[in-house]
């Protein structure tokens, strides 16, 4: 079996000021389905959005959808895999407990609190340079407390509610959910940020194949292409190899 995963924002879709105005690349959606065509692969999107707001950006019916960095799952065919009350009744704890500093960060002049259930990113697109030097400490205090994780990317930062869950634990969790080996099967990962960074590591230690878009990140070991265009070209170069190496 063939892996093949993507993140949403900067991988399949380019980074834009309004996040409600993302959409698929043209290339990325005709990478998804030529994928998809292919009974050997499982494609997945894996992203911090929530599946509410990723669903409608993928319309690729075939296609395993994660949403809170795979907190959530929602199979083809629709079925959907959640956390569970206990993981519900943390993540309304660990929400309260943050409150007071998301209150200040809101306040921050330029700052747009992004409410994705699971986690919150703080972006921070839109404030002044000069700025930002103000910001900066009250996101590192936020690091500091102790129940969540705070990933850092190029114009923002991402707060996770559970420390333990970022994109890795979403790969692992898909895996677990298709009864795929690691070690045996073929994994890919693409994606440009801090979170997507730990997901790509684990698939290389897996001898996995990882795809860095764009500078956000230094992956050792990880390919590098510049935005959706050149990750498509990338993919389809790799499954015509993998092809080429495989009995007829």
């Amino acid at each position: 079996m063939r892996l093949w995963i993507f993140d949403f924002d900067g991988t399949l879709s380019p980074l834009v000021p309004d996040r409600n105005a993302a959409r698929l690349h043209p290339e990325s959606l005709s990478l998804l389905k030529s994928l998809a065509a292919d009974s050997r692969n499982r494609v997945a999107v894996l992203s911090s959005r929530s599946l509410e707001d990723l669903a409608p950006r993928i319309p690729v019916p075939a296609l395993f959808l994660g949403g809170g960095s795979g907190l959530e799952w929602r199979l083809p065919g629709g079925h959907r895999i959640r956390p569970g009350e206990k993981a519900e009744k943390r993540l309304e704890e660990a929400r309260e407990a943050v409150l007071p500093e998301m209150t200040r960060i809101r306040a921050f002049p330029g700052v747009d609190l992004e409410d994705k259930r699971w986690s919150v990113a703080v972006h921070f697109r839109r404030v002044m340079p000069e700025a930002l030097c103000m910001l900066f400490p009250l996101l590192r205090d936020l690091k500091k407390r102790p129940g969540i994780r705070v990933y850092e990317g190029s114009a923002a930062a991402e707060v996770q509610f559970f420390p333990s869950v970022n994109k890795s634990f979403g790969v692992r969790r898909l895996c677990r959910i298709l009864g795929l080996d690691p070690s045996e099967d073929r994994i890919f990962y693409a994606g440009d940020d801090e979170n997507d960074a730990v997901a790509m590591r684990w698939v290389i230690t897996k001898r996995g194949t990882a795809v860095a878009v764009g500078d956000g990140v230094r992956v050792p070991g990880a390919l590098r292409v510049d935005g959706p265009v050149g990750l498509a070209r990338t993919v389809r170069g790799l499954r015509d190899r993998i092809a080429a190496q495989e009995p007829a």
